[in-house]
Formats: C-alpha cells, sequence, structure tokens
C-alpha cells in the first residue's frame, strides 16, 4: 500500500513510516469527540486514514488525494490483506488448542475476501461483516451475532480489537470480555487488557496466563 499510495502522489511513503504511523492514527480516532463511538464507520476512517498518512509524510492538503487514491487501489486488490508477522502461526496455535475463531469486521462487503487474499480464511470459522449484517460495531447486535454463528455463550468469548470505543465498548455491552490489540501495549491508555500483537496473546492464553 505505501509505494502505490506514494507513487500516485509523488511522496516517498515507506511501510516503515506508516507502521510507525498505526499508534498515533489509533489515538486521533479515539482521541476525536464522537467519533470513535459516534454513527458512521466511514468518519472513523477518515481520522484514522489522515493521522496515519500525514505521519507518514504526506501533507495534510493531500488527504482527499489520498482517500481517492486508496479508493481506486481497493477496487483493484485489497488493501486490508497485510499480516503481522507470526500471525498465521497463531492462528494455527489458538485453533490447535482447540478454541473456535471469528471474524466481527466493520467493512464493505469484502472482507471475507481480504482474509482469501491474506491466506488466512480458512482459520476462520465465522466471519461478519457490517455491509452485509446490517450493523455495525460498536453495536452490541454484531457481536451477539458472533456468539450465535459459533455457538457460544458471551462468558466463553474473547474478542480483540484495535479500537476501544468500537471493539472494547462494542464487545463488553455484549458481555463478551475484550482485549486491546495496540501497538504500544505497555503505554497508557483505556481500562481493558492490552496486548501489541496476536502472538503475544496465543502465548497469554496457552501458557496460563489467563483462561
Amino acid at each position: 500500500m505505501a509505494s502505490e499510495v506514494g507513487a500516485a502522489l509523488g511522496v516517498p511513503i515507506t511501510a516503515a513510516a506508516l507502521d510507525r504511523s498505526v499508534g498515533a492514527a489509533t489515538r486521533a480516532v479515539e482521541g476525536a469527540p464522537g467519533v470513535a463511538a459516534g454513527r458512521s464507520d466511514r468518519e472513523r476512517a477518515r481520522v484514522y486514514l489522515e493521522a496515519l498518512f500525514t505521519g507518514a509524510g504526506v501533507p495534510v492538503g493531500r488527504m482527499d488525494e489520498v482517500a481517492r487514491t486508496l479508493q481506486r487501489l481497493h477496487q483493484d486488490w485489497h488493501l486490508w490483506c497485510r499480516t503481522a508477522p507470526g500471525t498465521v502461526e497463531a492462528l494455527d496455535r489458538l485453533r490447535a488448542a482447540g478454541l473456535r475463531l471469528g471474524v466481527v469486521s466493520n467493512s464493505d462487503g469484502r472482507v471475507e475476501e481480504a482474509l482469501e487474499a491474506a491466506g488466512i480464511r480458512d482459520r476462520f470459522d465465522v466471519i461478519l461483516d457490517s455491509a452485509l449484517i446490517g450493523v455495525e460495531k460498536p453495536d452490541p447486535a454484531i457481536f451477539r451475532a458472533a456468539l450465535t454463528a459459533l455457538g457460544v455463550a458471551p462468558d466463553e468469548a474473547l474478542f480483540v480489537g484495535d479500537l476501544y470505543d468500537v471493539d472494547v465498548v462494542g464487545a463488553r455491552a455484549a458481555g463478551i470480555e475484550a482485549v486491546l490489540l495496540v501497538a504500544e501495549a505497555a503505554a497508557s491508555g483505556p481500562e481493558c487488557r492490552r496486548v501489541d500483537s496476536l502472538v503475544a496473546l496465543a502465548d497469554d492464553l496457552l501458557t496460563g496466563g489467563h483462561s
């Protein structure tokens, strides 16, 4: 994504620069009044992407160009299909331990295709896409739908997400324990469990740290 957007804008952007901006972009969403828990996932995405790309060196005045470029590229191939190192192995470890895995995503109807493109679709038993379900996080209804599809009770489930007001608040409203996946897991932030990777979560769950 970095090189393609950078080439389209004539601005040098690296994947490393985007990675370094992720924490700030997440904080920007959660710090914007009414955005994180607001009505529109589109608005949350706008705030996130603006902080992500300005942090990577794109002038703020070019954010409209960034949005158009991302939309065009996303139509051709899925932008959100890169997995962090160790993700596949962590998912395999969780499945091997007998856990059922699902995805609950505020997406555009193509999250299953994105998971296929990332090569991890077969790791998940259930995939719920807000565009197809008709309700999006943080509405607890979409979390309850996932529980029903997986055949588990709220106190048997654990939800992992990267936005507190969308993922953690929504999951808790459905009676589900939640973990916040953030790059700076040790930094101060909302009151909840925090991990910096799925590898760390798998280690925690499978070595007796948590049930």
